[in-house]
């Protein structure tokens, strides 16, 4: 990941505090800023204020404050100086960059009838970098892939866990090709442009040589798109959430596809607990469920079991070949 990259878009001084704090972007996950706020830096899992000389501190009162202009000045960069390109984005709430970053954006909505026709007097800032890590896949993929079959996967994790980073992987190894299985097609509903990063139509990430994606698109909608239009093998979607979405798992189980999916959470009990994932937890409609925690690193296996809840590894025990 280039700093100069992710620099560039905010105002000088913030950008050489940026320069002289954090000299490895790989270890920033979300950079933070809220007018007449402290800048706020995700920094190795852990939060950090800034501080004008760059340094990062636990202490409020050393942070730099944002002010309104830093937003405008940031918001100019980001957009090249022509917000009216991005009319589209801003009205969804974020903007994907070069490199598949993403910004999110939040101030005073300007509604049409009830539905938000876009944002203006933006005042709070969240640029989210894009981390692929190549590889990061590969010890899962014995427990996934169970004879020459792709399971049926569900990734539970909480926030800023690695859920994508692990779901981007996934459908990498899966759709290039690996020891355990032959590549095969993939279909990627990519809704907030997370997995892919896509930039003017084109995926920053790599996600293989045999998938498609439908960029900015709603999950149950997308799903039978590119069901009708790609014929995937396999159906890949990031952050499960409504009645729509579980019914879409529905109809693509029911058309033969394999299915990877992410949710929020940190345990097999936190999805039993959620009545749209609580029925295909009992129909047994996933075969895989991968838990994800943040003890050294994101991305790390907290445990994984089959559809009937038996454990397949476990971190705490050392079961399992990820030992």
């Amino acid at each position: 990941m280039n700093q100069t990259e992710i620099t560039r878009l905010f105002p000088l001084r913030i950008r050489q505090a940026i320069h002289k704090a954090c000299p490895d972007m790989h270890q920033v996950y979300e950079i933070r800023l809220r007018v007449h706020g402290p800048l706020i830096l995700i920094y190795q899992g852990k939060e950090f204020f800034l501080t004008e000389d760059g340094r990062l501190s636990h202490r409020e009162a050393e942070a730099c404050m944002v002010s309104p202009g830093d937003i405008k000045e940031t918001m100019e960069y980001i957009s090249n100086y022509s917000m009216y390109a991005f009319e589209e984005e801003i009205r969804q709430g974020f903007l994907t960059i070069q490199g598949g970053h993403r910004v999110g954006i939040a101030g005073k909505t300007i509604l049409e009838g009830n539905k938000i026709k876009s944002v203006k007097y933006i005042s709070y800032i969240n640029l989210r970098l894009s981390h692929q890590i190549k590889g990061c896949a590969a010890p899962i993929l014995p427990y996934v892939i169970k004879n020459k079959r792709i399971c049926h996967t569900l990734i539970i994790s909480p926030p800023r866990c690695g859920k994508t980073t692990l779901l981007r992987d996934l459908i990498r190894q899966v759709s290039n090709g690996s020891s355990y299985l032959d590549g095969v097609c993939v279909g990627v509903v990519d809704e907030r442009s997370e997995i892919g990063g896509s930039y003017q139509g084109i995926p920053q990430n790599d996600l293989g040589i045999r998938t498609d994606i439908l960029d900015c698109c709603p999950k149950a909608e997308g799903m039978m798109m590119l069901i009708r239009s790609m014929s995937p093998e396999v159906v890949a979607v990031d952050e499960l959430g409504d009645y729509e979405d579980i019914h879409a798992i529905e109809s693509v189980i029911h058309c033969g596809c394999r299915l990877f999916a992410t949710v929020h959470g940190s345990s097999i009990e936190d999805i039993k607990r959620k009545p749209l994932l609580q029925r295909l937890m009992q129909e047994k409609i996933f075969e895989r469920y991968i838990i994800l925690h943040y003890e050294k690193r994101a991305g790390e296996v907290k445990a994984i079991f089959d559809e009937r809840g038996t454990s397949l590894y476990d971190c705490k025990r050392r079961q399992g070949i990820l030992c």
